[in-house]
């Protein structure tokens, strides 16, 4: 269903090219979406289809070669390479695929990095850290280090990492391509809990059909265009199938109308 708060992110009309020896690859082409605050959204299509580089184009680690790109007001193609490093750190969380935990340091100093970034003295961004851990339910594993946590509990660090700063935006990078289905579901639930209890702004990339269950859209990309109607309606179908078909056709068909502008 259609958000009638102000979007966190417009995307316009943008593409985004790399030259590749002699070659010019179209990652993306003349693509247009919105997203509102507080809305859990997937991007997904096979690989190559462009997910992950407009993932970077929003969260500020690449830049469009065509279009623009706001979050949060700021059009990210006004601020040079330092002013877009800064507000990153101040806009955005990121979460991957693969954890990205330091194994020197214990769980509570990992989710405390993103602070050294800041003015606060050590004892305040300890505080901090050991509340965002409260958040992901890791309260009693703050001093633990990373080879004594599963992989489930090492995702839940790195969110914790993510929301440390209190960001505008999460954005999350194959967060349960390295886990086993239970911890898979229990991810994707902790960050539907994160937009449910927080009002954060999520975006995922993701080839995990079991994320329809817990977002509240999916833009589905192919070879670098994003797919609306009638295509978008299949590409939903197919990702329901691949998931065992348990997935409500309501909550899929509701998905689409208005989310794109």
């Amino acid at each position: 269903m259609g958000d009638a708060r102000e979007p966190l992110i417009r995307i316009r009309s943008v593409s985004r090219r790399y030259v590749r020896g002699v070659d010019e690859v179209h990652a993306l082409e003349k693509v247009s979406l919105s997203i509102p605050v507080g809305r859990f959204v997937a991007f997904m299509g096979p690989s190559g289809s462009g997910k992950s580089t407009l993932m970077n184009l929003v969260s500020g680690i690449d830049r469009p070669s065509e279009g623009e790109v706001l979050v949060a007001g700021q059009s990210l193609g006004e601020l040079d390479e330092d002013e877009l490093a800064e507000w990153r750190a101040r806009h955005v969380g990121l979460i991957f695929q693969f954890f990205n935990l330091i194994p020197v340091l214990d769980a509570r100093e990992n989710v405390g990095l993103p602070l050294l970034l800041t003015d606060l003295p050590k004892a305040e961004r300890l505080r901090r850290a050991e509340t965002a851990l409260r958040v992901v339910g890791l309260e009693d594993r703050v001093d633990h280090y990373p080879r004594t946590l599963s992989g489930g509990e090492q995702q839940r660090v790195a969110i914790a990492r993510a929301i440390v700063t209190d960001p505008d935006l999460i954005v999350a990078d194959e967060p349960t391509g390295d886990l086993d289905a239970r911890n898979a579901e229990a991810i994707l639930q902790l960050l539907r809990q994160l937009k449910n209890d927080f009002g954060k702004t999520i975006i995922m990339v993701t080839h995990d059909p079991r994320a329809l269950r817990f977002v509240d859209h999916a833009f589905h990309l192919d070879k670098g265009l994003l797919l609306e109607g009638a295509d978008a309606q299949r590409a939903d179908r197919a990702v329901q199938l691949a998931a065992g078909g348990g997935l409500l056709s309501a909550q899929a068909e509701a998905t689409h109308p208005g989310a794109a502008g």
